[in-house]
């Protein structure tokens, strides 16, 4: 007759040089951001608006500035999760840190403000811009 016995994982420490292989779906390679200049006038949040209407973009705002967020992920990603051209991999990759990263906590955690799309992004300008529907309505005349 036989016996299972379950057998508990060892408690693996985890630090920046393993933490990639317990990572799942390579998040940080799944994106790109930009940094943008901040928005302050009507206009500048107008143009937001057009970049957000295209699919997989967003906005952000953390303690860095403001952040166009592209999801689209890396063609160099394997099916197991790891680089493909890791050894000549673009020095973008390689200054990238994983010493706190979206494996620790995801990255909108860090966000002031998130805008995952026109509508959220929409409904902040006009918060923001009292006047902002009669603006509209201005534009939409002069053009």
């Amino acid at each position: 007759m036989k016996k299972t016995i379950p057998i508990k994982p060892a408690k693996v420490e985890i630090t920046s040089e393993n933490k990639c292989s317990f990572c799942k779906g390579s998040k940080c390679c799944t994106y790109i951001t930009h940094q943008i200049d901040t928005p302050k006038r009507k206009e500048d949040f107008d143009y937001l608006l057009w970049q957000v209407s295209h699919k997989n973009v967003r906005v952000y705002k953390d303690e860095d500035g403001w952040f166009l967020l592209v999801d689209n992920p890396c063609v160099h990603i394997m099916k197991d999760g790891r680089c493909g051209i890791y050894e000549v991999r673009p020095a973008t990759c390689r200054a990238h840190t994983n010493d706190y990263c979206e494996y620790d906590s995801s990255a909108e955690d860090g966000f002031d403000l998130y805008f995952d799309g026109y509508e959220s992004l929409l409904a902040y300008c006009k918060k923001r811009f009292k006047k902002w529907d009669k603006w509209k309505e201005k534009q939409a005349l002069e053009y």
